[in-house]
């Protein structure tokens, strides 16, 4: 339920806001891309909020006092973001060259305290599957918050399209900051309620946990052995290349999509935001697909590469059907691509949470949630860019050309993750790790 809040407040912090940043007010594309893309600049944070779960307890528990701090911080932020992008729509009225410096400087202070607050919260709750779960449970249990987090995102969105129906065509900021505010800071409660709900008694009490050692213990792990045991194997670096590599052949194309459903197929504003929807549908089901049947059956890493595997193709014929000019053939091949993507992140998540030393959990997951959200903000600024490059290099090209070009890049990108993915070994990380993770304790304890 958490992954499904947090896919809720996302959607509507980055999309609602995105578009009344850039439309209703007006806002340079680059200021709006620059400071949300400062959410997942922060994300090397993840390591240090990692490591002080696994470290430091509050009231017996690891984990879930991290959470509802995150959520509590996250959510509060989202509302106190509203005012200030009215202020700074404000000063580019008055023309004042300081409060406008003193806007930008403050909206992306603000995210970017939102990405650390994310950070906080997600982080831990990662760590907290792989302490509740076993091995053979996590194709399952990570199919279920993925897909919770998918249904969070259709939530949100039909949330946002419901209750700020009326607002259609307002573009006056005296009736549009008060009714986003308000809409806003009831989600924000709703979302905090349902965290505390959803996580209220999860983790049991550090004095209840079987712990055969006392070397074991977490707390015996300083930020600097964390650091010596995620760089003691080369099996680190292949598996974060894969991660990056894996999450820019999903989310490249991600900023260009609605745009190229308007240029190259035609299609109106509200049948190029359904297509976000096509290809949610298809990643709920490949997650539940890949959760509950193909990684229990075939293994993570068979898995992984099938869902590699079917990204490539789908980003072949995405580039293809730009051709056609056909949006049924568009929906079709974004439902195939969203399966695809659901099969590639069940797998891949499976793996990231095996490739972890439980004393040191929070940090590993750290280590991989950066390759993620750095990704994530990759792709935000390679897609419009490589775009962007296209046309200046082919001018005169029909439009699909230019989009098709960013996509057959995008498929390459899919080849180097299918490649990387070959060289990661976990038989190979767990005895690099283990061994070490040994070494570091028989130091720490002298």
């Amino acid at each position: 339920m958490f992954q499904g809040c947090l896919g809720c407040l996302a959607v509507i912090f980055v999309g609602m806001l995105n578009r009344v940043m850039l439309t209703e007010l007006g806002f340079p594309g680059l200021l709006v891309g620059g400071a949300l893309a400062l959410e997942q600049v922060v994300a090397p944070a993840r390591i240090l909020f990692g490591q002080i779960s696994d470290s430091r307890p509050w009231a017996g528990r690891h984990r879930t006092p991290y959470i509802w701090l995150g959520s509590a911080l996250f959510c509060s932020l989202a509302v106190l973001l509203i005012p200030l992008i009215f202020r700074l729509h404000a000063a580019f009225g008055s023309g004042d060259a300081g409060a406008i410096t003193a806007g930008i400087a403050a909206i992306c202070a603000v995210v970017a305290c939102y990405g650390l607050a994310v950070s906080l919260a997600t982080t831990p709750y990662l760590a907290l599957v792989i302490d509740l779960t076993s091995e053979e449970e996590r194709p399952r249990a990570v199919g279920l918050i993925w897909c919770l987090l998918t249904v969070g995102i259709v939530v949100g969105a039909i949330a946002t399209s419901i209750c700020l129906k009326g607002l259609d065509g307002v573009s006056d900021p005296a009736l549009l900051e008060p009714a986003l505010f308000q809409f806003l800071a009831r989600v924000a409660v709703v979302v905090f309620a349902l965290t505390v709900f959803a996580t209220w008694g999860v983790e049991p009490h550090a004095s209840e946990r079987a712990i055969s050692r006392s070397e074991d213990r977490e707390d015996a792990i300083t930020l600097r052995d964390a650091w010596r045991l995620i760089t003691c194997s080369r099996q680190v670096l292949v598996f974060f290349c894969f991660l990056l590599a894996f999450t820019l052949a999903v989310f490249l194309q991600d900023p260009i999509l609605e745009s190229y459903g308007a240029e190259v197929f035609g299609l109106p504003i509200a049948a190029t935001a359904s297509l976000s929807a096509v290809w949610g549908v298809g990643t709920l089901l490949g997650l539940l697909l890949a959760g509950l049947w193909l990684v229990p059956k075939l293994g993570k890493f068979s898995a992984a590469r099938l869902g590699c595997q079917l990204i490539l193709l789908s980003l072949l014929l995405l580039a293809g059907v730009g051709v056609l000019a056909d949006p049924n053939a568009l929906r079709i091949v974004l439902f195939v691509f969203g399966l695809a993507t659901g099969i590639g992140t069940n797998a891949t998540l499976v793996l990231m949470l095996d490739l972890t030393l439980p004393a040191v959990a929070g940090t590993f997951v750290g280590v991989w949630g950066l390759a993620q959200a750095y990704s994530r903000a990759l792709g935000k600024v390679m897609g419009g860019g490589l775009l962007d490059a296209a046309r200046w290099v082919l001018p005169d090209a029909p439009a699909h050309v230019a989009y098709g070009l960013v996509l057959l890049f995008e498929a390459s990108i899919a080849v180097l993750a299918l490649v990387l993915l070959s060289r990661v070994s976990l038989k190979q990380f767990r005895a690099d790790t283990a061994g070490n993770l040994d070494r570091v304790l028989a130091a720490e304890l002298g």
